[in-house]
């Protein structure tokens, strides 16, 4: 796209009442087409699983796949290399959207992610205290991580068909709410779902790490040099007893996100573009990886994980602890934690909605946030090593997902352009005390 906005990688186009960065749009707009084809592969995996096939299903994912290298050899089902390898590049892409928006987007500030973070922590801890107070001293309370999650791409895709102009002002809000969710759920796998420690391998890993922190430092930008590294960490973390997922996480902290190639003025006076179009190693790896999760990783892991055959007694255990946990603590719990938390922090004066939406349109917005698929399912994979409780979860967390984006749809739809009058936000900083 000609012009100097496209020369800018961080430049913003005002939209309404609603600011929103290029990469943001981008992001969006990959996000919200990838949950739809989320949602079929789900489908498919769900009519496979329950089909006259569906032996041929579960034989296929059980299948192992060996690696072999020299004398070493690495054996794993296909589905446990989707959970342990493939999800890697999920759980880097998450982090390179965490590291963005930390550094440049809506979590740059205090005041900016106050209100993003709070209501994330609100809809993390409510659902985990309600399936905790559930399951507790049960063989489901290992599952309280579970109802945590939000399923950013589910979430943005039943967004996207809301429409109307609230609509366009909570995209920004409800992918910083679901980033920082989705930091939220990686410090709980990373601490709270990993095995019995090597600390061998987790010196290892520490010592990579510290090669890639130095690689940021000393200015490289070769993304061979990262990938390989990359591919350390994770082999490390794969034996240290640490989640390998984290990996991508970690990787993710270290890539570059500052441009090597500035704009400046050429012989005659004029401003020209770096290599890359000024653009970091982060934006342009962020931009290359986005399609390939959302078209790509997530639908694999939808089909990995979805298909579950679903019998008469499976339905009979709906009433089951485990389930009623997590459809509680999805819909309620979200509900009542990311409201109340939003509801606080702009009582508290401590953050600001943005202008144009009220506590009505936080707590539609609550209800996309307890589609919880994509890292529920990955979480209760951790939770729940038993083949049968982890059906159990997996149809509550069906459930309570269809549920949420079902009800959160037609509740943003009723009010979708319905926006609140009040002050510009020029008018609301001249208001403030110097």
């Amino acid at each position: 796209m000609p012009g100097p906005v496209a020369n800018k990688p961080f430049s913003q186009r005002q939209r309404g009442n609603a600011t929103l960065s290029l990469p943001f749009l981008e992001f969006f707009r990959t996000e919200a087409a990838g949950g739809v084809v989320l949602l079929v592969c789900a489908a498919m995996a769900l009519i496979w699983a329950n089909s006259p096939w569906s032996e041929a299903y579960h034989r296929l994912w059980a299948t192992t796949l060996s690696i072999r290298l020299g004398d070493l050899e690495l054996a794993k089902s296909i589905q446990s290399w989707v959970k342990d390898a493939l999800m890697v590049g999920f759980f880097f892409l998450v982090g390179l959207e965490i590291k963005r928006e930390l550094l440049l987007g809506e979590l740059a500030s205090l005041r900016r992610a106050a209100l993003p973070v709070a209501a994330a922590a609100g809809g993390a801890l409510a659902p985990a205290a309600i399936y905790a107070a559930l399951n507790a001293g049960t063989p489901g309370a290992p599952g309280w991580g579970v109802p945590m999650a939000t399923d950013i791409a589910f979430a943005l895709g039943v967004l996207s068909l809301v429409g109307g102009r609230a609509a366009a002002l909570l995209r920004v809000f409800l992918a910083a709410l679901a980033i920082v969710d989705d930091l939220i759920a990686v410090l709980v796998i990373a601490i709270f779902y990993s095995g019995a420690l090597s600390w061998a391998s987790l010196c290892a890993g520490a010592v990579v790490f510290a090669a890639l922190v130095a690689a940021n430092l000393l200015g490289v930008r070769r993304v061979g040099i990262y990938l390989a590294l990359g591919l350390a960490l994770w082999a490390s973390l794969l034996e240290s007893g640490v989640h390998p997922t984290v990996a991508g996480v970690l990787l993710a902290m270290t890539i570059p996100a500052r441009a090597s190639n500035t704009n400046h003025r050429d012989g005659h006076g004029h401003t020209t573009v770096g290599e890359h179009g000024g653009a970091s190693m982060l934006e342009r790896i962020e931009h290359g990886l986005n399609p390939w999760v959302a078209f790509g990783i997530m639908p694999i892991f939808a089909l990995a994980n979805a298909g579950v055959t679903i019998e008469s007694s499976l339905l009979s255990t709906l009433g089951d602890r485990i389930a009623l946990g997590i459809v509680a603590g999805l819909i309620a719990g979200k509900q009542v934690g990311i409201t109340l938390a939003t509801w606080l922090v702009t009582k508290l004066g401590l953050g600001d909605l943005p202008p144009g939406l009220g506590l009505l349109h936080v707590y539609g917005v609550s209800w996309l946030a307890g589609i919880g698929f994509t890292m529920s399912i990955f979480i209760a994979g951790l939770a729940f090593p038993d083949a049968d409780r982890l059906d159990v979860a997996k149809v509550g967390i069906i459930i309570a997902s269809a549920i949420a984006g079902a009800v959160g749809f037609a509740l943003l739809r009723i009010i979708a352009n319905r926006v609140v009058s009040g002050p510009t936000p020029e008018e609301t900083a001249l208001s403030r005390p110097a």
